[in-house]
């Protein structure tokens, strides 16, 4: 009985790996690929509520027991907003969620954008205390001539000559370094999922038991 609770849930995952993946090779009926597509879109909809509600339970907890503030934040967002869609969609309000995004979402994104640099800058200065390494110099002047080079661009205070040699290291920095760097990322991302999905299709990836 036991052994068949464990092979119950792999021949299932086995099964419909296999469907999705003949589906996107070959012309299999349409009823076939749609069926599986929207169980797969209806699960993922109901996991996702689950998880909003779990959310909202565990700060709410912690609201009450603990009085923690940052929970208590939380919890008034997340009503904040389902108010606010629920009331876009009765027709009660209008436009109301490009409103919270427009004053609240994007100035609360470009904040965090913005300090992010100087974390990043801060961050190169202890690394170059604990540790003088070639990289952590290297981490450290390209994080400076990156926030140079934007400096620059609004004022007009320095040389031209040592603007246009700024902008052109910036320009290599971005075009070519970050460039390289984010394709490799993306290029062993890749691997990964096709990995992950070969072992789940043979049945040696089991996270749907743990």
């Amino acid at each position: 009985m036991r052994r068949t609770n464990q092979l119950l849930p792999i021949a299932i995952a086995l099964f419909f790996g296999w469907l999705t993946l003949l589906g996107l090779v070959f012309n299999l009926p349409p009823v076939v690929t749609n069926l599986t597509l929207g169980w797969a879109g209806l699960l993922v909809s109901f996991a996702l509520v689950l998880g909003v509600l779990n959310l909202f339970v565990v700060h709410l907890n912690r609201t009450f027991r603990k009085g923690n503030l940052y929970s208590l934040v939380l919890i008034l967002s997340m009503a904040a907003v389902l108010t606010i869609a629920v009331l876009d969609r009765m027709g009660i309000t209008e436009n109301g969620m490009t409103h919270y995004f427009d004053w609240v979402q994007a100035p609360l994104e470009a904040a965090l954008a913005s300090l992010l640099a100087f974390f990043l800058l801060f961050a190169g200065f202890q690394l170059m205390k604990r540790q003088r390494t070639v990289w952590s110099i290297l981490f450290l002047v390209t994080a400076v001539l990156v926030l140079t080079a934007d400096v620059l661009l609004v004022t007009s205070w320095a040389p031209p000559l040592l603007s246009v040699w700024v902008f052109r290291i910036q320009d290599v920095i971005q075009n070519v370094i970050v460039i390289a760097g984010v394709r490799g990322l993306l290029i062993g991302v890749a691997l990964g999922s096709i990995l992950l999905s070969v072992r789940m299709l043979i049945g040696l990836e089991r996270p749907y038991n743990k």
